[in-house]
């Protein structure tokens, strides 16, 4: 099986990996690149997490995410179309960000993700591996190769150009603001892509803006 140009780890709750998820969408339909759509699960990585600001709530709302994944792993496994992991996250990501539809996703986790199941005709029996937590072995190891490619204390998402080529090179982020398209998104590509395989460890600043899903 020939490698995909990228390995894109993604949690659906997270906006600044939808963000970061809408701009390389948008490079695809420039550009004959492959995406794998591989897991980062922001429940797993605070499982640990004993923090003032971690509530239940905060806690639940990485729980919902988990739940999407279990049924993104259960789609890679069944599913022959290979773009299918990412069709569902583009379905979670539409509803959860840019319809605003986190409260509606809070109130019942199960009538939420199998109304999105229908809505964008996968099969609704899909919704039994919500709770599935034979995904949870491989969704853990995902986890723990995103991290083994950056290295821990970063968030979502991570990104590995050229996986499994000697130019292989995985980032945090980039997080942006708002997904640029057209020629500035496949102008940010390529600048990405050159900082990821030329062996630059850190670029960073503090300060973001909102983040800006139209």
């Amino acid at each position: 099986m020939t490698s995909p140009d990228l390995d894109f780890f993604w949690d659906p709750v997270c906006p600044w990996a939808w963000i970061t998820s809408r701009w390389v969408a948008d490079v695809q339909t420039q550009r004959s690149y492959t995406v794998e759509w591989r897991f980062i699960s922001l429940w797993i990585l605070n499982e640990e997490n004993t923090q003032e600001w971690y509530t239940p709530e905060y806690r639940a709302g990485h729980y919902l995410g988990h739940r999407g994944l279990r049924i993104a792993d259960q789609i890679r496994l069944t599913d022959d179309d290979p773009d299918a992991v990412g069709r569902w996250y583009t379905t979670l990501g539409d509803a959860l960000h840019r319809d605003g539809r986190r409260d509606e996703s809070r109130t019942d986790n199960i009538a939420f993700l199998a109304g999105l199941l229908d809505a964008a005709d996968f099969d609704r029996g899909l919704i039994d591996h919500a709770d599935d937590e034979g995904h949870d072995a491989y969704i853990r190891a995902d986890t723990e190769l995103a991290l083994g490619r950056t290295g821990p204390d970063v968030g979502t998402p991570i990104l590995t150009f050229q996986p499994g080529t000697d130019r292989e090179g995985s980032f945090f982020g980039p997080v942006i603001s708002k997904a640029p398209t057209g020629v500035e998104a496949a102008e940010l590509w390529d600048a990405i892509e050159k900082l990821a395989t030329s062996g630059v460890a850190e670029l960073k600043r503090s300060n973001r803006s909102a983040p800006d899903f139209t």
